[in-house]
C-alpha cells in the first residue's frame, strides 16, 4: 500500500483538492510508519526466536503484533491530526509542472519528530536486536567449539 500511495500521490495532487491531498498524505505517512513498525516486530521475532528460544509463549502473539503492527502508526498519525490537520498538505515545488506537487507533511519539525524520529528509534531497537542475536549465535558457536574440543581429548 506505500508504494501504491506513494506512485498515485501525485497524480492525485494533481486535482488541487486539499480533503484528497490530506487523505493522501494522511495514508502515505500511515503506510511508511507501519512498514517500520512491521520491521521492527520483525526484529523481535527475530530475537525471541533465536536467543529466548525456550519458554517464549506469548499468549495471542498474532494479535498482540497485529495491534502493535497498526496499531502504533495510527495513534502516531492520529496525534498529528489532533494538533493540526494542517500539517498536511500539497508541496507544490513548480507551477508549470502540474506532477510536481506531493501531498505530504508541510512543517518540518512535524517531520523530524513524527517519521526521522520514528525510524531513528526503529533503527535503533533493530540494530540492538542485530547486536543481541550476533552474541547469542557467537556464545553458541564457541560453546560448541569448547564441548568438541572436549570430547576429542
Amino acid at each position: 500500500m506505500l508504494n501504491m500511495v506513494f506512485l498515485v500521490n501525485s497524480w492525485l495532487s494533481s486535482f488541487n483538492q486539499p480533503g484528497l491531498c490530506i487523505t493522501v498524505a494522511v495514508l502515505l505517512h500511515y503506510f511508511l510508519l507501519a512498514a517500520f513498525t512491521w520491521m521492527c516486530l520483525e526484529s523481535v521475532h527475530f530475537y525471541l526466536a533465536l536467543v529466548k528460544v525456550f519458554n517464549v509463549y506469548v499468549p495471542k502473539y498474532i494479535l498482540k503484533c497485529c495491534i502493535a503492527g497498526w496499531g502504533i502508526p495510527a495513534v502516531v498519525i492520529s496525534i498529528v491530526l489532533i494538533v493540526n490537520k494542517g500539517f498536511y498538505g500539497n508541496g507544490s515545488h513548480s507551477e508549470s509542472n502540474p506532477f510536481s506537487n506531493f501531498c505530504w507533511i508541510q512543517e518540518n519539525i512535524v517531520f523530524y519528530i513524527s517519521v526521522v524520529a520514528y525510524v531513528f528509534l526503529i533503527f535503533l531497537t533493530n540494530t540492538a536486536m542485530f547486536i543481541t542475536v550476533l552474541l547469542q549465535i557467537h556464545s553458541v558457536k564457541s560453546r560448541t567449539q569448547k564441548r568438541s574440543r572436549f570430547w576429542k581429548r
